[in-house]
């Protein structure tokens, strides 16, 4: 038997999470949905030899100006088995600051446009259920948070293998 599917490098994804329990949203456009989508910050693992939460650090630094001292895990997910080899890891961060202004990522192309907003995670959790956020990532991120600071409990320790 031959199976098609698609080699993906993987990724990960950030729920940014502070004090007043918001998390850092980002809209960019989509052309493959042709929407403008509100997600968590993520981004491939393209970066040889770089660790999971090392690109985790760096997409969150690009994609919201945030450096995070407190790190976790709290998903591992195939988001299409079926079709693709991509494995994305979704983080908690949190004890948040911000990038220093003279060192913040220059975002272009599809990242040029891109907007973050703090969003109350009870919000999220509304948004998620009423359909209006639509990302595989910022979903199980937003209801895996949730469920964290419910119980809390802590998430996974950034080491934990993928499961």
């Amino acid at each position: 038997m031959t199976r098609e599917y698609i080699r993906h490098p993987g990724a990960v994804a950030i729920v940014a999470l502070d004090e007043q329990r918001q998390v850092a949203m980002v809209n960019q456009y989509r052309h493959p949905v042709r929407q403008d989508c509100w997600e968590i910050p993520a981004g491939l693992l393209d970066v040889p030899g770089e660790s999971l939460v090392a690109a985790a650090h760096r997409e969150l630094a690009e994609e919201a100006d945030l450096i995070a001292d407190n790190w976790s895990v709290l998903v591992d997910h195939y988001p299409s088995g079926g079709s693709s080899s991509e494995a994305i890891r979704i983080f908690l961060a949190q004890d948040l600051r911000q990038v220093p202004t003279g060192e913040r990522h220059t975002r272009e192309a599809e990242e040029h446009h891109l907007i973050m907003r703090w969003v109350p995670l009870e919000e999220l959790l509304d948004a998620v259920l009423a359909g209006d956020i639509r990302n595989a990532n910022a979903v199980a991120g937003i209801m895996a948070a949730h469920l964290v600071a419910q119980r809390g409990q802590p998430a996974r320790p950034v080491d934990a293998p993928f499961r």
